[in-house]
């Protein structure tokens, strides 16, 4: 796949690096000079210009791109490059940092998919690095969705019980097992949750405290790091 991320600085940068170790072509669009030598010094193609322009977009190859990460800490150079990406046909993401606008995007905003708040990311990662224990956060979804990976314990109320037997609350939904740092997969009802299984759910902010309950328990060394 071939994706365009708009903004070379700190979030677009390490954006382009994952996504090009997961296998992809990325090109970045960037009107700073300094950052966008730092990204070809990447070993990054670069196109320079201003992102919120149609031909800076159509020199960077969006006719051919599967999406468009609009990245730069400018709100409206992110918007005007969703929409002009949007009108091409790609998938667009758009980063904010007021996450007060953040309901307006996602309601309203027909051009823009998906809407990434960084700093609310970059909290989930300070969290689970202070608190550690048996719950993870991986991300916010959004404002009331959110990824939670769960490992089994000795003490876990589910330890031993087989996954036809976990009954999640409310609309939670279980999306991966692994088992002791294995890779992750997709579960079977026959799974059985020893000590070391680690399960990634999916579920509102409200459910998530009965989610934590139901598998792991609500003792303090494994229930802090949750929602």
């Amino acid at each position: 796949m071939r994706f365009v991320i708009v903004g070379a600085g700190r979030v677009g940068l390490r954006t382009a690096r994952a996504v090009r170790e997961s296998g992809h072509d990325v090109i970045i669009v960037e009107q700073d000079v300094e950052k966008a030598e730092r990204a070809r010094e990447d070993d990054f193609e670069v196109t320079e210009g201003d992102g919120a322009l149609e031909g800076t977009l159509e020199a960077a190859g969006i006719e051919d791109a599967d999406a468009l990460g609009a990245l730069t800490g400018d709100l409206n150079t992110n918007f005007a490059a969703c929409t002009i990406a949007n009108h091409f046909g790609c998938r667009t993401v758009m980063r904010i940092d007021e996450d007060y606008r953040e309901d307006i995007y996602r309601t309203y905003v027909d051009e823009v998919d998906e809407v990434i708040y960084p700093e609310r990311l970059g909290a989930i990662v300070a969290k689970n690095a202070l608190v550690g224990g048996n719950i993870r956060a991986i991300a916010d979804i959004e404002q009331n969705l959110q990824l939670v990976e769960f490992t089994i314990n000795d003490t876990a109320p589910m330890h031993g019980y087989s996954l036809s037997e976990l009954e999640l609350p409310g609309k939670a939904t279980l999306l991966a097992i692994g088992t002791n740092g294995e890779a992750l997969r997709v579960p079977t009802p026959d799974d059985t949750l020893d000590a070391g299984t680690q399960l990634v759910i999916l579920s509102d902010s409200e459910n998530m405290d009965n989610v934590r309950s139901i598998i792991v328990g609500e003792d303090t060394t494994t229930a802090r790091g949750g929602a």
